[in-house]
């Protein structure tokens, strides 16, 4: 779901309560396109995302990848995985994570590729997809530092809302009911930027990450 801007804030809701917000080739689409609109919106300066009901992201529908054998479904498969990123990773302003619940393997890596992440006291983060496939690893390292990232894509260990505040992976832990009011502190003194501002700025960041024009080696 996909609400237009507010006073600059602009919001993705992730909506697949009964896959608990899996990122199919749907959602993944979905969420590239509307970044797309978002970027070329004047009146947006902060993107929200979050997830509906009580989870942020379970991470990449499975079920899809049962359907890989198929090459051109396979074709779409990835290229709507590399599109996702891509938007993600370099959208132009600054993108703020409502991690309303857990986030897992891609959820998790959704969140990371987020600039600020805010969370419920319920969230919890966790990469169980090193025991049959690569996770992103550049954003999760530049968010909280290569051994701890190491530690954590390696181990595929569950981390909790106040172990990710205490290592820098979150901004903020608020009980699930004040997770709006939360992310709207950050959102209020991110839009009294002028956007150009913001843009230039979140272009430093981009940067600075090295991922701009590349190939993405996440």
């Amino acid at each position: 779901m996909v609400d237009a801007p507010v006073g600059g804030v602009a919001r993705i809701t992730l909506h697949r309560p009964d896959r608990r917000n899996a990122l199919s080739i749907a959602v993944r689409d979905a969420v590239s396109d509307a970044l797309d609109t978002f970027a070329a919106d004047d009146e947006v300066k902060v993107v929200v995302v979050t997830g509906s009901g009580s989870t942020f992201s379970s991470g990449f529908d499975l079920r899809e990848f049962e359907q890989a054998a198929d090459q051109e479904f396979s074709q779409r498969l990835w290229a709507s995985s590399d599109r996702f990123h891509r938007r993600c990773i370099e959208f132009p302003l600054p993108m703020v994570a409502a991690v309303n619940g857990p986030a897992i393997a891609g959820g998790f890596d959704l969140a990371v590729m987020c600039d600020i992440r805010v969370a419920a006291d319920t969230a919890r983060f966790a990469h169980p997809e090193i025991t049959f496939g690569d996770v992103v690893y550049g954003p999760l390292h530049d968010a909280i530092g290569g051994a701890r990232a190491r530690e954590l894509c390696f181990t595929g260990r569950v981390v909790g809302a106040a172990e990710a505040l205490a290592m820098g992976l979150v901004s903020s832990v608020v009980p699930a009911d004040r997770l709006d009011g939360e992310v709207a502190r950050f959102t209020d003194g991110i839009v009294r930027a002028p956007r150009d501002v913001l843009l230039r700025t979140k272009a430093k960041a981009i940067r600075r990450a090295g991922v701009a024009g590349a190939t993405l080696d996440l």
